[in-house]
């Protein structure tokens, strides 16, 4: 069978080769890893089964020169994040497949990696956020849910994963707190700025959450969610994205560079400027290591630099 048959002959509803369900299954499993993340390598994953696939190979007998093919095919379709996913994917499944006998050797051990080049997030200035903020003016149910989320991914630099999946009960307006649930299911406690904490009090009181609440919950999880939708279900990361872009373009702000981990970056990147310790932002954050987090001081100097540059007299004269 040609390969261009074999791709006919594979169709989108075919599944996984077992082995590769298995270990979707143990990184679900025994690692902890969230829906969003086993979602991920399931569709990386699939681009390398139905690569394998068309050439008649398989996983137990892949060979690491095919799957060096693979990565230099990858490499001129797709930019260098993407192929790095996607290959750290294929190492942790072949090292799985290792580990369990499935195999007795792991293919992918030789193979070097692919270099991402280093990319500095591109924070809003505080004017922008402000009038990003100000953008929200309606006093309706869904206007006051759309400001206090906005508010909210701006005071805490929370993903816009954890805001969605934020509960009620992880909520405390008295202390101004809210329980974060990060990458792996970690949880950390994050303090909550007065403007975002009036925001949500609004959302939650009278005029706001319970108008959008239905008279019987279709999941359970849904009934403790902060944010919900209009059908009466938990705001989706799909939708909150295109609150953020909606509010953007009434802002003048330009739509490709704005996405709700935008406000992530500014968030971090304007405390710092303001002088805040890299290690509390680090906490703040939930980065693992603060290597991640050095990141923005990057940003931050060069945003002093430039700021040096255009306003201090003597800078640039001779």
């Amino acid at each position: 069978m040609t390969r261009a048959a074999r791709l006919r002959d594979l169709s989108d509803d075919d599944l996984l080769p077992l082995e590769a369900e298995e270990f979707l299954s143990w990184m679900a499993a025994e690692r902890g890893r969230s829906a969003n993340t086993v979602s991920a390598y399931r569709r990386d994953l699939d681009g390398y089964w139905r690569w394998m696939h068309a050439l008649g190979l398989d996983l137990l007998t892949v060979a690491g020169t095919d799957i060096e093919s693979f990565v230099s095919q990858r490499r001129g379709v797709a930019a260098p994040a993407s192929v790095a996913r996607q290959l750290a994917a294929i190492r942790m499944l072949h090292r799985f497949l290792a580990e369990e006998g499935m195999r007795s050797d792991d293919p992918t051990g030789d193979l070097e990696g692919v270099r991402v080049p280093a990319g500095l997030p591109k924070p809003l200035s505080e004017a922008e956020v402000t009038s990003l903020l100000d953008a929200v003016v309606g006093s309706d149910p869904v206007s006051l849910r759309d400001r206090a989320m906005l508010e909210l991914l701006y005071a805490t630099g929370a993903r816009i994963s954890e805001i969605c999946g934020l509960s009620i009960g992880d909520v405390d307006l008295d202390h101004r707190t809210a329980r974060l649930y990060g990458k792996g299911s970690k949880e950390r406690l994050v303090p909550v700025g007065r403007v975002a904490i009036d925001a949500l009090r609004e959302w939650l009181g009278e005029s706001g959450r319970r108008h959008l609440a239905p008279a019987r919950f279709a999941r359970r999880g849904d009934a403790e969610a902060v944010f919900l939708n209009q059908r009466g279900g938990r705001l989706s990361r799909q939708l909150a994205w295109s609150v953020v872009k909606h509010y953007g373009r009434l802002a003048g702000i330009d739509e490709g560079h704005l996405s709700p981990h935008v406000l992530r970056h500014s968030c971090a990147t304007h405390l710092l400027d303001h002088g805040a310790d890299l290690r509390v932002v680090q906490e703040l954050l939930g980065h693992a290591s603060v290597s991640t987090t050095q990141i923005y001081t990057k940003v931050s100097s060069e945003r002093l630099m430039q700021v040096y540059r255009t306003a201090h007299p003597r800078a640039t004269k001779r």
